[in-house]
This record gives structure tokens, C-alpha cells and sequence, in this order.
């Protein structure tokens, strides 16, 4: 073959990856209001930055037929990029080809993207949008799941691992994104479930939709597998590429830093009444997040998942920080199962990418009650604790209010190695609140009064006096300074600076035993 036939050859190859081998499954992904894998990625990268890898691999299987149909570059797209100008690995599962589903050469394809995105210490973004395992090519398919499962571990910590569901996500597929970092999943037109609707049926005799059983919904507030709900995909792309400009390429880096609008010394006069009078008045500790960071850009993470507690990325002073606090409008801020989940996953994350951690806690315990305590309150509570005392990143706590026996330690206390606390004047840090205190030390007493209620009250105002307030744990060292709310912002971004050459060390270990 000459060189102008290969050159031809080539192009005639080219054509063919770049061209749709099924105009007609284009068309019905588009009638979905579903973009193809090319378009995702081109949506994602910065304009002519896509690099592709393997566009010429086709698969070798053979036997019911698949051996006639071999489509250029199979069923995945695979290359890399830049977001912002910052390298980026992706891979798109292309549902226009077999269904998207996986085979050994797709399965080759996304481990290499995945080996080269941990070499070079790369974020990787995985697009979702597959039938599944390929059946003509039986176990190999299997075969090719596990050793993608092995990588997304080996790179976990390592870089940041994205996962996209913009498509059906079914069966083994889904212990992928399960892994990774973040998930993101397209409202109507992406589910994600390890048995199907018939399936279910079928065993249990239960009628359910696939949406119910595996929309984004479904697993954004029940389940708590999808951290970010998207409502098509360019909107999941653009989410996708603000998420990428909160975290450091790997392990090893820190996130950007971006110059801000806001002046550092900034304060913020509306947090001075925005704890009610009433301790057992609600407020929005969003409010009091937006009101502290940069240009109030708070990006919440699992934001309808575990309410009761908020998580997120914010900067301060250019910075990227997690943010992680007790909501009082949500089960007055009380801890529970899923929000000790939540909490300490994203504790987990920022810690392992260098990010710094802001805790505002205003808790008046763990949510009480037979069923918490029978599915694991203990076990799941410690998860969060865990978190906070292994994390060896910068963290500060701010309290705010409520600061109640066990949940006061869990939440990045001082015992657990916080780096710098600080109260506002309106902290209540005790054992427990006055009213239950009161109950349980003067039982005899208030029984025995003249007038019980009186007395209770009167009881209650001491208790206040002498332990309510945040001077007796400043007094012991607990807390490192009262500071007024409205000088939380600079004061935060001072202390910030100060831990900003922060070096600590764990003992040396092969790995914790976090009670999973």
C-alpha cells in the first residue's frame, strides 16, 4: 500500500469514528432530549481542546451475529482535554453503539484513559450512558467492569473521579460511579439501579416506575448515591466544569486559587441577628454560609440528601474551603444516620485533596428514636467523628448556638484536634440543654416545690447563667476566642492564613478500620 492509499485510508477511518454509525439511534437520542457522547465531550472541553485516544479500536468478539457489525472506536469515546485551560481524562459511553454497552474493547478503553489520568495525576470524568454488560462477549464483559472497579479504588484519594449519569446505568455498571467522588444525574432521562423495575416485580411482587426506582430524584434524596441533580445535559456539562474549578488536579496539589471580588476584611453585619432569641427558633444556616464567603458562592454538595446538614465548596479569600454545617431549619439541626453519612464522605474528600475545612455547628444532639438507634446511629455517628479526628487538613469551627454533649464533640470539636475554635456570644456549649438538665439534676427538687413550674423555670435561668454560654469553655481553652458574628468572615480567613503551611502527620499505618 503506498503512502497517499494509507493516508487516504486513514481518513477514510477518521470519517468513519467521527460519523455515526446509526444515524437512527442519533436521532432517538436526541428525540429523548439526550445529547450523543461526542457531543457531551465537546460540550465539556474547552473549545478544540479534545484529545481522542483509541479511535480507531474495534472489537474482536464473535458468535450471535456481532462479528458483522464492528463500528471504529466501539461503543465508548475516550481522550482528554482541558477545563479552564487544566487537563482533564474523559471517557463517554456512546448509547448510539451496542447500546453503549461493554465489551472488552470498550473496557480496554476506559482502563487505559483511567491508567493515564493517574500517572500524570489528572481528574478523570466518566459520562454514563450503557445497556450494560454486552452479553455476546459474556464473562470478558465481566471481566472488563472489575478491572475498571480496581482502578476507580486504586485512584481513589488520588485524583478526583466525576461520574456522570445521562443515560440507563444498570447491574454491576453502577459500582463505577459508586466509588467516585461526586455523581451527577440528568433529571427524566438518566437511572440508575442494580435491578430493574421487572426484576423487582418479578421477586417481590413490587410495582414500581423506573423513575421511581432509579431517577435522580430517587437516589438525591432517598438513597444518597447522587450528589447533584442536572436537569439536561448541557446543564450537567457546565455544573461539571464549576465543580472542577473548586479541586486541585490530585493528591499532591491545591486547588486553584482564584483572585475575589469580596475584601478579606469584610463584615457582615446581618449575621448579628440572625440567630433567633428563641433557642428553639429556626434559621437557614445557608444564609450564614453565603453571608461569610466569597461573594456568596456557596456550591452545595448532596444538597437534597440528609438536609439536617449542609456540605459544601466555598473560597474564602481566593481559597477553596469545605464547608460542613448543622442546619436548624431541617430537624433543628440535629445529626442522624444519613447526615452523619453525608458528613463524613465529604470530610473524607476534602481531606484527601487538600482542601481546608469550615465547620459551623449549632446541634442540639443526634436525633433520638428506636428505629435510629436499631439501624446503627452509633456505628454511623462514629463515621463523621472518625472523619474530623483522622483529617490532617487545616479546620476551623465556628459555633454558633446549640453545641450539646456527644453531637458538640462529633462536629470538629477542639478534643478532636480542630485547629482553631471560635463561639459566637449567642454559643450554648453543655452537656445538654438547660430544659433537660434541669430535669434530670433537680427532679426531687422541682417535685418537692410549691409551685413546680416556677421552679423549673428559675432552674432553668441558673443553668443558663452558669453553663449556657460560650466564656466557660473559653475559660478551659475549649474554645480559642468569642468573637462577634459579624466578624466571622475576617477572622476565618486570618486563621486560614495562619494554618495555610499546615504539616501534620497520622501514625504510620496501612489504614484505618473507619466503622463502616
Amino acid at each position: 500500500m503506498s503512502t497517499e492509499d494509507r493516508i487516504n485510508r486513514l481518513r477514510e477511518l477518521r470519517q468513519e469514528a467521527l460519523e455515526p454509525a446509526n444515524q437512527r439511534a442519533v436521532d432517538r437520542q436526541h428525540d429523548l432530549g439526550k445529547l450523543t457522547a461526542r457531543e457531551r465531550v465537546e460540550l465539556l472541553l474547552d473549545k478544540g481542546s479534545f484529545q481522542e485516544l483509541g479511535m480507531f479500536v474495534r472489537h474482536h468478539a464473535t458468535g450471535f451475529g456481532i462479528e458483522e457489525k464492528r463500528p471504529v472506536g466501539d461503543a465508548v469515546v475516550t481522550g482528554w482535554g482541558t477545563v479552564d485551560g487544566r487537563t482533564v481524562f474523559i471517557f463517554a459511553e456512546d448509547f448510539t453503539a451496542f447500546g453503549g454497552s461493554l465489551g472488552e474493547a470498550v473496557a480496554d478503553k476506559i482502563c487505559k484513559v483511567l491508567d493515564l489520568a493517574m500517572d500524570n495525576g489528572v481528574p478523570v470524568v466518566g459520562i454514563k450512558d450503557s445497556g450494560g454488560a454486552r452479553i455476546q462477549e459474556g464473562v470478558v464483559a465481566l471481566d472488563g467492569y472489575g478491572r475498571i472497579f480496581e482502578r476507580n479504588v486504586r485512584a481513589s484519594g488520588v485524583i478526583p473521579q466525576i461520574s456522570v449519569i445521562m443515560g440507563p446505568c444498570a447491574g454491576g455498571a453502577v459500582y463505577s460511579p459508586a466509588i467516585t467522588d461526586f455523581v451527577f444525574q440528568v433529571e427524566e432521562t438518566s437511572h440508575l439501579f442494580i435491578t430493574g423495575p421487572d426484576v423487582i416485580k418479578a421477586v417481590t411482587g413490587e410495582d414500581v416506575t423506573m423513575e421511581e426506582l432509579g431517577g435522580a430524584h430517587a437516589h438525591a434524596t432517598r438513597s444518597g448515591v447522587t450528589h447533584f441533580v442536572v436537569d439536561n445535559d448541557r446543564a450537567a456539562m457546565e455544573e461539571v466544569r464549576y465543580l472542577l474549578s473548586f479541586l486541585p488536579q490530585n493528591n499532591m496539589e491545591v486547588p486553584p486559587f482564584f483572585t475575589p471580588m469580596d475584601s478579606a476584611d469584610r463584615t457582615e453585619e446581618s449575621l448579628t441577628t440572625i440567630v433567633p432569641d428563641s433557642p428553639n427558633q429556626p434559621y437557614d444556616m445557608v444564609d450564614v454560609v453565603t453571608a461569610i464567603v466569597d461573594d456568596g458562592e456557596f456550591y452545595q454538595v448532596h444538597e437534597h440528601f440528609a438536609p439536617n446538614l449542609i456540605v459544601g465548596l466555598a473560597r474564602l479569600d481566593g481559597y477553596t474551603v469545605g464547608v460542613i454545617g448543622n442546619q436548624p431549619a431541617t430537624l433543628a439541626g440535629t445529626l442522624d444516620i444519613n447526615a452523619s453519612i453525608k458528613g463524613a464522605r465529604f470530610v473524607r474528600f476534602c481531606d484527601a485533596f487538600n482542601i481546608p475545612l469550615i465547620t459551623l455547628v449549632d446541634v442540639p444532639g443526634f436525633l433520638p428514636g428506636v428505629d435510629q438507634e436499631h439501624e446503627g446511629i452509633i456505628r454511623h455517628g462514629a463515621k463523621l467523628l472518625y472523619a474530623f479526628a483522622e483529617a490532617t487538613v487545616p479546620r476551623v469551627t465556628v459555633i454558633t448556638r446549640k453545641a450539646y454533649g456527644g453531637a458538640y464533640l462529633v462536629m470538629n470539636s477542639r478534643a478532636l484536634r480542630a485547629d482553631v475554635a471560635f463561639a459566637w456570644p449567642t454559643a450554648q456549649i453543655a452537656v445538654m440543654g438547660a430544659q433537660g438538665a434541669v430535669n434530670i439534676v433537680h427532679r426531687r427538687r422541682i417535685a418537692a416545690a410549691e409551685d413546680p413550674d416556677v421552679e423549673r423555670e428559675r432552674l432553668i435561668r441558673e443553668y443558663d447563667e452558669a453553663f449556657s454560654n460560650p466564656y466557660i469553655a473559653a475559660e478551659r481553652g475549649l474554645i480559642d476566642d468569642v468573637i462577634e458574628a459579624r466578624e466571622t468572615r475576617p477572622r476565618l480567613v486570618r486563621a486560614l492564613a495562619m494554618l495555610r503551611n499546615k504539616r501534620e502527620s497520622m501514625p504510620p499505618k496501612k489504614h484505618g478500620n473507619i466503622p463502616l
